[in-house]
């Protein structure tokens, strides 16, 4: 009997750290961020015939990647990162079109990527808070925009963090659920985007053999680290005007498909040195995408401005 004493007497402390464990871990998940879930947007009312005056023809919307914003950063005159690589695309708007006519709009958000297993923590918001920060920051955008401006057309696009943003709105758009009606979007365009499917989207420069880094890690979940594995339908409507640019040995875009599978360990574990050894995600500002030499940014702003060039003017009143 004393035996039997002493050993509910040893199970309660370990109950005791079982549950102090457990409330610590989910502790740490909710803290960290959970991945929110789409809410489709009610659909507006029909277009009118004019709109106001100080409407843009076409809204561009920018979202840098990370580290290349803050949630306080000026929309129209981004300081947070002076080398931030959207600088390279949405200057150049600025100073080829006039407001009235292209609007160019830089999405300020949080933009930081903490490492979920810091010890102590690294300080930083993780990736689930930044990621849905930034998307909730860019839909607020377009949805405030279309209500004042209901015939203006849209150009998105995105870098790296930004460009999965960017394409998760695009997504949504293009499956009917989005901000604003896809029929608007004159196209989307995304560099390193870490949802990239090549089965979806339009490539620009070199082919490369992978996937985005949450579909190659898909299932992988660490407080604020969620890997949401591929865009169910990829773009939808807008499927036909999304363009993908992707450097190869560019982990973020260009990662290996299914790499938790046991059996791709080990030749998911060699690109590890192909990563290391080829630093592309930061030199998309130089990377050529084009015979020419053309590169990432210089094509992404040719892109744009003759979407810019081309887009309807709407009537105003």
């Amino acid at each position: 009997m004393a035996r039997r004493g002493k050993r509910r007497g040893c199970l309660v402390p370990l109950l005791i750290i079982v549950v102090v464990a457990a409330v610590v871990v989910g502790g740490w998940y909710l803290l960290a961020g959970r991945v929110p879930e789409d809410k489709p947007l009610p659909p507006g009312p029909p277009p009118p015939a004019a709109q106001s005056a100080d409407c843009p023809d076409v809204q561009v919307v920018a979202t840098p990647g990370t580290w290349e914003s803050s949630a306080t950063d000026d929309p129209y005159n981004p300081t947070a990162n002076p080398a931030s690589l959207m600088l390279n695309v949405t200057r150049p708007l600025q100073q080829q079109f006039a407001p009235g006519r292209a609007d160019v709009y830089t999405v300020p958000y949080v933009a930081q990527f903490s490492n979920p297993v810091a010890i102590p923590p690294d300080g930083q918001q993780s990736y689930n808070n930044s990621r849905a920060a930034g998307t909730a920051a860019a839909n607020d955008f377009l949805v405030e925009r279309h209500a004042q401006c209901p015939l203006t057309s849209y150009v998105l696009v995105g870098f790296s963090q930004g460009a999965v943003i960017t394409g998760n709105v695009a997504a949504a758009i293009g499956d009917g659920t989005g901000a604003v009606p896809a029929n608007l979007v004159l196209g989307v365009a995304l560099i390193a985007d870490g949802r990239r499917d090549p089965a979806f989207g339009i490539t620009v420069g070199p082919e490369v053999a992978g996937v985005g880094a949450e579909l190659s890690l898909n299932g992988l979940n660490l407080p604020g680290l969620t890997m949401t594995g591929a865009r169910p339908g990829g773009f939808g409507a807008l499927n036909d005007r999304t363009y993908q640019i992707c450097a190869p040995d560019d982990g973020i875009c260009d990662a290996p498909p299914a790499a938790l599978n046991p059996s791709n360990w080990l030749s998911s574990a060699g690109r590890l040195l192909d990563y290391s050894k080829n630093p592309v995600h930061a030199m998309y500002n130089s990377f050529p995408v084009e015979s020419d030499g053309t590169t990432a940014t210089q094509w992404m702003v040719r892109w744009a401005a003759d979407l810019i060039d081309d887009a309807p003017t709407p009537p105003h009143s």
